[in-house]
Protein backbone atom coordinates (compact mmCIF):
# COMPACT_ATOMS: atom_id res chain seq x y z
CA UNK A 1 0.00 0.00 0.00
CA UNK A 2 1.82 3.61 -0.61
CA UNK A 3 0.32 5.50 1.27
CA UNK A 4 0.05 9.52 1.01
CA UNK A 5 0.76 12.12 3.49
CA UNK A 6 -1.86 12.11 6.42
CA UNK A 7 -3.61 15.01 5.02
CA UNK A 8 -4.89 13.20 2.33
CA UNK A 9 -5.10 9.39 4.11
CA UNK A 10 -7.30 10.60 7.08
CA UNK A 11 -9.82 12.59 5.00
CA UNK A 12 -10.11 9.61 3.08
CA UNK A 13 -10.25 7.50 6.05
CA UNK A 14 -12.86 9.67 7.92
CA UNK A 15 -14.85 10.48 4.79
CA UNK A 16 -15.30 6.60 3.94
CA UNK A 17 -15.84 5.86 7.72
CA UNK A 18 -18.19 8.07 8.88
CA UNK A 19 -20.48 7.80 4.71
CA UNK A 20 -20.25 4.27 5.29
CA UNK A 21 -21.42 4.20 8.79
CA UNK A 22 -24.52 5.65 7.36
CA UNK A 23 -25.27 2.96 5.07
CA UNK A 24 -24.45 0.24 7.58
CA UNK A 25 -27.14 1.50 10.25
CA UNK A 26 -29.57 1.39 7.70
CA UNK A 27 -28.98 -1.90 6.54
CA UNK A 28 -28.47 -3.03 10.25
CA UNK A 29 -31.88 -2.06 11.10
CA UNK A 30 -33.90 -4.12 8.36
CA UNK A 31 -31.60 -6.90 8.86
CA UNK A 32 -32.53 -6.42 12.57
CA UNK A 33 -36.37 -6.63 11.71
CA UNK A 34 -36.18 -9.85 9.38
CA UNK A 35 -34.35 -11.88 12.55
CA UNK A 36 -36.59 -10.56 15.08
CA UNK A 37 -39.45 -11.06 13.59
CA UNK A 38 -38.89 -14.60 11.09
CA UNK A 39 -35.68 -15.69 12.63
CA UNK A 40 -32.11 -15.63 12.04
CA UNK A 41 -31.58 -18.23 9.93
CA UNK A 42 -33.17 -16.45 6.54
CA UNK A 43 -31.70 -12.90 8.26
CA UNK A 44 -28.55 -14.79 7.75
CA UNK A 45 -28.73 -16.14 4.29
CA UNK A 46 -29.78 -13.17 2.42
CA UNK A 47 -26.90 -11.01 4.42
CA UNK A 48 -24.44 -13.51 3.24
CA UNK A 49 -25.79 -13.70 0.00
CA UNK A 50 -25.56 -9.71 -0.70
CA UNK A 51 -21.95 -9.74 1.30
CA UNK A 52 -21.00 -12.18 -1.97
CA UNK A 53 -22.64 -10.25 -4.47
CA UNK A 54 -20.44 -7.18 -3.14
CA UNK A 55 -17.15 -9.05 -2.91
CA UNK A 56 -17.84 -9.87 -6.66
CA UNK A 57 -18.60 -6.73 -7.74
CA UNK A 58 -15.25 -5.22 -5.67
CA UNK A 59 -13.48 -8.09 -7.92
CA UNK A 60 -14.96 -7.34 -11.16
CA UNK A 61 -14.64 -3.20 -10.42
CA UNK A 62 -10.74 -3.55 -9.01
CA UNK A 63 -9.32 -4.17 -12.41
CA UNK A 64 -11.23 -2.00 -14.73
CA UNK A 65 -9.71 0.72 -12.85
CA UNK A 66 -6.71 0.05 -13.11
CA UNK A 67 -6.52 0.17 -17.13
CA UNK A 68 -7.98 4.17 -16.61
CA UNK A 69 -5.64 6.81 -17.06
CA UNK A 70 -5.43 8.54 -13.93
CA UNK A 71 -6.32 11.67 -14.84
CA UNK A 72 -9.35 10.73 -16.88
CA UNK A 73 -10.30 8.58 -13.34
CA UNK A 74 -9.56 11.80 -10.84
CA UNK A 75 -12.04 13.70 -13.39
CA UNK A 76 -15.12 11.24 -13.72
CA UNK A 77 -14.96 9.98 -9.73
CA UNK A 78 -14.48 13.75 -8.96
CA UNK A 79 -17.40 14.92 -11.07
CA UNK A 80 -19.31 11.77 -9.10
CA UNK A 81 -18.11 12.52 -5.62
CA UNK A 82 -19.31 16.14 -5.65
CA UNK A 83 -22.33 15.31 -7.14
CA UNK A 84 -22.54 12.95 -4.59
CA UNK A 85 -21.30 14.86 -2.05
CA UNK A 86 -23.59 17.81 -2.38
CA UNK A 87 -26.69 15.98 -3.07
CA UNK A 88 -26.17 14.55 0.97
CA UNK A 89 -25.05 17.96 1.81
CA UNK A 90 -28.08 19.76 0.45
CA UNK A 91 -30.39 16.71 2.16
CA UNK A 92 -28.66 17.25 5.30
CA UNK A 93 -29.18 21.43 5.49
CA UNK A 94 -32.90 20.64 4.88
CA UNK A 95 -33.42 18.28 7.53
CA UNK A 96 -30.96 20.56 9.82
CA UNK A 97 -33.60 23.29 8.93
CA UNK A 98 -36.94 20.98 9.82
CA UNK A 99 -37.76 21.43 6.08
CA UNK A 100 -37.46 17.93 5.61
CA UNK A 101 -37.98 14.88 8.26
CA UNK A 102 -35.23 13.77 10.18
CA UNK A 103 -34.35 9.90 8.96
CA UNK A 104 -35.71 7.57 11.78
CA UNK A 105 -34.05 4.85 12.02
CA UNK A 106 -36.69 3.42 15.09
CA UNK A 107 -39.38 4.38 12.85
CA UNK A 108 -38.11 2.56 9.82
CA UNK A 109 -37.60 -1.00 12.38
CA UNK A 110 -40.98 -0.73 13.39
CA UNK A 111 -42.34 -0.09 9.85
CA UNK A 112 -39.75 -3.20 8.84
CA UNK A 113 -41.05 -5.24 11.34
CA UNK A 114 -44.79 -4.74 10.62
CA UNK A 115 -44.39 -5.75 6.82
CA UNK A 116 -43.14 -8.92 7.98
CA UNK A 117 -45.55 -9.49 10.96
CA UNK A 118 -48.10 -9.15 8.49
CA UNK A 119 -47.07 -11.32 6.17
CA UNK A 120 -46.76 -13.68 9.13
CA UNK A 121 -50.38 -13.71 10.10
CA UNK A 122 -51.12 -13.92 6.53
CA UNK A 123 -49.29 -17.43 6.36
CA UNK A 124 -47.68 -16.26 3.09
CA UNK A 125 -45.85 -19.14 1.47
CA UNK A 126 -42.30 -18.93 1.31
CA UNK A 127 -42.34 -16.27 4.18
CA UNK A 128 -38.53 -17.52 4.15
CA UNK A 129 -37.93 -16.46 0.77
CA UNK A 130 -39.47 -13.24 1.84
CA UNK A 131 -37.56 -12.72 4.56
CA UNK A 132 -34.47 -13.26 2.95
CA UNK A 133 -35.00 -11.16 0.22
CA UNK A 134 -35.83 -8.74 2.33
CA UNK A 135 -32.19 -9.03 4.09
CA UNK A 136 -30.54 -9.49 0.69
CA UNK A 137 -31.93 -6.46 -0.96
CA UNK A 138 -31.18 -4.02 2.06
CA UNK A 139 -27.20 -5.37 2.07
CA UNK A 140 -26.64 -5.06 -1.61
CA UNK A 141 -28.61 -1.72 -2.19
CA UNK A 142 -26.71 -0.12 1.09
CA UNK A 143 -23.33 -1.97 0.46
CA UNK A 144 -23.46 -0.70 -3.32
CA UNK A 145 -23.52 2.91 -1.89
CA UNK A 146 -20.56 1.61 0.68
CA UNK A 147 -19.11 0.54 -2.49
CA UNK A 148 -18.83 3.80 -4.29
CA UNK A 149 -17.96 5.46 -1.44
CA UNK A 150 -14.60 3.69 -1.20
CA UNK A 151 -14.14 4.03 -4.37
CA UNK A 152 -14.67 7.77 -4.98
CA UNK A 153 -13.02 8.74 -1.72
CA UNK A 154 -9.84 6.34 -2.91
CA UNK A 155 -9.84 5.40 -6.35
CA UNK A 156 -8.42 9.06 -7.34
CA UNK A 157 -5.25 9.14 -5.40
CA UNK A 158 -4.55 5.38 -4.89
CA UNK A 159 -5.66 5.67 -1.22
CA UNK A 160 -8.32 2.95 -1.84
CA UNK A 161 -7.01 0.62 0.78
CA UNK A 162 -7.07 3.86 3.97
CA UNK A 163 -10.83 4.76 2.31
CA UNK A 164 -11.44 0.51 2.86
CA UNK A 165 -9.96 0.61 6.34
CA UNK A 166 -12.47 3.24 7.13
CA UNK A 167 -15.28 1.42 5.93
CA UNK A 168 -14.54 -1.79 7.40
CA UNK A 169 -14.12 -0.03 10.94
CA UNK A 170 -17.30 1.59 10.36
CA UNK A 171 -19.17 -1.62 9.40
CA UNK A 172 -17.01 -3.31 12.60
CA UNK A 173 -18.55 -0.37 15.50
CA UNK A 174 -22.32 -0.87 13.75
CA UNK A 175 -21.93 -5.01 14.26
CA UNK A 176 -20.34 -4.29 17.80
CA UNK A 177 -22.72 -1.97 18.90
CA UNK A 178 -26.23 -3.34 17.42
CA UNK A 179 -24.90 -7.22 18.54
CA UNK A 180 -24.14 -5.66 22.60
CA UNK A 181 -27.42 -3.30 22.45
CA UNK A 182 -29.77 -5.66 20.38
CA UNK A 183 -32.06 -2.91 18.74
CA UNK A 184 -31.79 -0.29 16.30
CA UNK A 185 -29.45 2.24 16.67
CA UNK A 186 -31.39 5.05 16.66
CA UNK A 187 -29.29 7.41 18.55
CA UNK A 188 -26.86 8.07 15.93
CA UNK A 189 -26.76 11.37 14.91
CA UNK A 190 -27.21 10.46 11.17
CA UNK A 191 -28.00 13.74 9.83
CA UNK A 192 -24.79 15.33 11.83
CA UNK A 193 -22.94 12.31 10.15
CA UNK A 194 -24.32 12.91 6.41
CA UNK A 195 -23.58 16.81 7.20
CA UNK A 196 -19.65 16.02 7.64
CA UNK A 197 -19.49 12.97 4.81
CA UNK A 198 -21.39 15.51 2.50
CA UNK A 199 -18.49 18.04 3.54
CA UNK A 200 -15.73 15.97 3.32
CA UNK A 201 -16.95 14.40 -0.09
CA UNK A 202 -17.67 17.54 -1.72
CA UNK A 203 -13.91 18.96 -0.15
CA UNK A 204 -12.36 15.73 -2.67
CA UNK A 205 -14.50 16.05 -5.69
CA UNK A 206 -12.95 19.92 -6.21
CA UNK A 207 -9.65 18.52 -5.35
CA UNK A 208 -10.02 15.71 -7.66
CA UNK A 209 -12.44 17.10 -10.45
CA UNK A 210 -9.34 20.03 -10.31
CA UNK A 211 -6.10 17.39 -10.94
CA UNK A 212 -7.95 15.78 -13.34
CA UNK A 213 -8.14 18.78 -15.25
CA UNK A 214 -4.85 19.38 -14.53
CA UNK A 215 -4.86 22.41 -11.82
CA UNK A 216 -2.07 22.67 -9.54
CA UNK A 217 -3.84 23.67 -6.36
CA UNK A 218 -1.46 25.36 -3.46
CA UNK A 219 -0.48 23.27 -0.81
CA UNK A 220 -1.55 20.18 -2.69
CA UNK A 221 -3.46 17.91 -0.34
CA UNK A 222 -3.53 20.55 2.50
CA UNK A 223 -5.80 21.83 0.09
CA UNK A 224 -8.72 19.27 0.64
CA UNK A 225 -8.60 20.77 4.40
CA UNK A 226 -9.08 24.21 2.80
CA UNK A 227 -11.75 23.20 0.67
CA UNK A 228 -13.81 21.33 3.79
CA UNK A 229 -13.58 24.60 5.63
CA UNK A 230 -14.95 26.48 3.03
CA UNK A 231 -18.08 23.65 2.52
CA UNK A 232 -18.43 23.65 6.14
CA UNK A 233 -18.51 27.22 6.47
CA UNK A 234 -21.23 26.92 3.60
CA UNK A 235 -23.40 24.68 4.70
CA UNK A 236 -23.50 26.25 8.57
CA UNK A 237 -24.94 29.32 7.07
CA UNK A 238 -27.20 27.27 4.62
CA UNK A 239 -28.87 25.53 7.69
CA UNK A 240 -29.15 29.12 9.27
CA UNK A 241 -30.61 30.79 5.81
CA UNK A 242 -33.35 27.83 5.38
CA UNK A 243 -34.23 28.19 9.02
CA UNK A 244 -34.69 31.82 8.65
CA UNK A 245 -36.75 31.28 5.48
CA UNK A 246 -38.57 28.20 7.02
CA UNK A 247 -39.74 30.26 9.92
CA UNK A 248 -40.65 33.27 7.75
CA UNK A 249 -43.20 30.82 5.68
CA UNK A 250 -44.56 29.14 8.85
CA UNK A 251 -45.64 32.49 10.04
Amino acid sequence: MRMESWATAGPAITAAFLGSMVEVVEAFTIVLAVGTVRGWRPAFIGTGIGLAVLVLLVIALGPVLDRIPIHVLQLVVGTLLLLFGLRWLRKAILRAAGIIALHDEAAAFTEETAHLTDAVRRKEAHLDWIAGLTAFKAVVLEGIEVVFIVIAVGAGRDLLWPASLGALAACILVLAVGLIVHRPLARVPENTLKFGVGVMLSAFGIFWTGEGLGVEWPGHDAAILVFAAVFLAVGVFGVSLAKRSNSEVAQ
